[in-house]
C-alpha cells in the first residue's frame, strides 16, 4: 500500500478509527515478521550452518587447572632447555594422577611420550643410577610407556598440534619392534 493511498484512507475515518486501523495493520505486519523469522530460525537451526558444540564442556577446577598449568610449564622447560626427561615424567605422573581432565593434557602427553622415548634411547642429561630407577626406567618399559602416551594423544586429541610429531614417533617405535 503506498503512502498516498494510506493517507487517503486515514482522512476519511475518525481519529479513533484511524488508530484502530493502524493497530490492525501493525498487528498483521508483526505476525508476518514473526512467521518469517521463525521459519528462517527453524530452517537454519537444523542445518550445518548452526554452530555445533564439538567437545562437551568439562567443569574445570581453577585451582587444579592452575597447578597443572604450572607443572606443564616447568615440564616444558625441563624438556626443551635442560633435557631433564626424568623430571618431565615425574611432573607428568603427578599431574595425570591428580587431574586427568587438564585442558592441555595433549601437550603433557606429548612431553611424557617423547621423554620416555628419549630416555629409552639413553638420551638426556639425567642419568639412571639407583636400582629402583633402573627398574622404573628400563628401556623396554620406557618404550611401552612412550607408545601408550603417544597413542593416547593421537586417539583422544585428534586436533592437537602435537599429533603429527606423535604419529611420526609412534611409527619409529613400531619399526624398532
Amino acid at each position: 500500500m503506498n503512502a498516498v493511498c494510506f493517507r487517503a484512507i486515514l482522512r476519511k475515518k475518525s481519529r479513533k478509527e484511524n488508530f484502530l486501523r493502524i493497530g490492525n495493520i501493525f498487528t498483521i505486519i508483526m505476525k508476518k515478521v514473526i512467521f518469517i523469522f521463525s521459519f528462517i530460525f527453524l530452517t537454519f537451526a537444523s542445518t550445518g550452518y548452526a554452530q555445533k558444540q564439538i567437545e562437551p564442556q568439562v567443569q574445570r577446577d581453577p585451582i587444579l587447572e592452575a597447578d597443572a598449568k604450572h607443572n606443564l610449564e616447568v615440564a616444558a622447560q625441563y624438556f626443551k632447555l635442560k633435557k631433564a626427561y626424568k623430571a618431565v615424567l615425574m611432573r607428568f605422573e603427578e599431574t595425570f594422577a591428580a587431574y586427568p581432565e587438564f585442558s592441555k593434557m595433549d601437550e603433557f602427553l606429548y612431553y611424557a611420550g617423547m621423554s620416555s622415548y628419549y630416555l629409552s634411547e639413553n638420551k638426556g642429561k639425567q642419568k639412571i643410577v639407583s636400582e629402583e630407577e633402573k627398574k622404573k626406567f628400563a628401556p623396554e618399559k620406557l618404550r611401552e610407556d612412550a607408545v601408550a602416551y603417544l597413542s593416547m594423544l593421537v586417539e583422544k586429541y585428534p586436533q592437537s598440534a602435537f599429533k603429527d610429531e606423535a604419529e611420526k614417533t609412534l611409527k619409529e617405535l613400531q619399526s624398532q619392534k
